[in-house]
């Protein structure tokens, strides 16, 4: 079996949310629109594999323009050697960022299209620990009103999801008041029995960080994300080795060597990979297995759909971060995907590859060219 060809789809929500949190600018007012980039690995044995990333053109290029090339030719069932020849194609100019997230894009599309040719879920083929994950509900975003943030995060609740994460951060960290008043609302609304969690989006500097972990300690939350800047591994650490709660971390690390550098200088107590930046299913059980070997758990964040499966086969696993406004895009992409039930999330156990079919319809009325 050869690859014959490479193409891509990018995908226009027109009512998508656009989010915001603590460091990305306010949006103008009633902005909406969200979008997704797919890739289609073709071969000349009729078996077709999907890979997805952000919906960004300059990904799209990557793909077309400096990888499609690589990829002709060569058996799809070659995972590592195409990784390992994407890798060292794009190491001038983009071993973090764009460029491997179309790496990332790519390999994700190998992988369905490999467990599609053998007749196998990719978690099957993976080897599995489990066939049902936990889940939370994410979002909490900083351009809601607190009683949007408490409609929000309630609805997971009354969907039987006994964890929520919201936003802090707010403002470049410059609302540390707001944040806690925004954290004591969502905290009255659930109640003491549901686990809440905290992202602060790189938005506060360490010494406020530590600072505020301490107020966020009188709330009994889960674990403090991204507390300051993604780089600053020395921030990190300062902050997980002076909070009682556990430091998430990892969604803006690219490929096993950035998180051997986080792992080994403590920056992080639970491993959040994101499996459309770190390098696709390929780097991301890497990182997964290499958590395990630091005995940490992992978390990962976003990209819900492809990490269903990567994180049945994870033994290490704590839980899989569920959206809300991405679930309402794939209630749109695709003719059908697994839900949640209270909390527990299982993907179609007879369906090959990844089980997602994208919808034909909507590919021909929402396509970007």
């Amino acid at each position: 079996m050869k690859i014959t060809d490479v193409t891509t789809t990018i995908l226009f929500n027109p009512d998508g949310f656009v989010a915001q949190d603590s460091t990305i600018p306010t949006p103008p007012a009633g902005a909406k629109g969200s979008s997704s980039l797919f890739v289609h690995i073709k071969t000349d044995a009729g078996f077709e594999g999907l890979g997805t990333a952000a919906g960004l053109k300059a990904t799209r290029s990557v793909i077309q323009d400096n990888l499609k090339d690589l990829l002709v030719g060569q058996d799809p069932f070659n995972i590592e050697k195409i990784w390992n020849d994407m890798f060292w194609r794009v190491r001038g100019y983009g071993r973090k960022g764009i460029a491997f997230q179309a790496v990332s894009a790519i390999d994700i599309a190998l992988w369905d299209l490999k467990a599609k040719a053998l007749g196998l879920p990719l978690y099957r083929l993976l080897g599995p620990f489990t066939d049902t994950v936990p889940v939370y509900g994410s979002g909490g975003w900083t351009n809601y009103s607190e009683d949007e943030l408490v409609e929000e995060q309630m609805s997971y609740v009354n969907r039987g999801i006994p964890r929520v994460k919201m936003k802090v951060g707010k403002d470049f960290g410059h609302s540390e008041r707001e944040d806690l008043q925004r954290l004591d609302a969502v905290r009255t609304a659930v109640g003491d029995d549901v686990e809440i969690f905290v992202d602060a989006n790189n938005g506060y500097y360490a010494k406020q960080a530590i600072r505020m972990a301490v107020e966020f300690e009188d709330y009994g939350v889960g674990w403090f994300e991204e507390p300051v800047l993604a780089d600053d591994i020395a921030g990190l650490a300062a902050v997980a080795s002076s909070t009682t709660i556990p430091v998430a971390t990892g969604e803006h690390e690219y490929t096993k060597f950035g998180f051997k550098d986080l792992i080994t200088a403590g920056g992080v107590d639970i491993v959040q990979p994101d499996i459309g930046r770190v390098g696709g299913v390929t780097e991301w059980m890497k990182v997964a297995h290499m958590a395990h070997a630091f005995n940490l758990p992992v978390a990962p964040h976003a990209f819900q759909l492809i990490h269903l499966h990567t994180a049945c086969a994870t033994p290490n696993l704590k839980v899989v971060e569920y959206l809300g406004s991405v679930e309402s895009n794939d209630e749109l992409w695709y003719t059908e995907f697994p839900k949640p039930v209270n909390g527990m999330w299982s993907p179609y156990p007879d369906r090959p590859g990844l089980g997602l079919e994208l919808d034909p319809d909507v590919v021909k009325n929402n396509s970007i060219d």
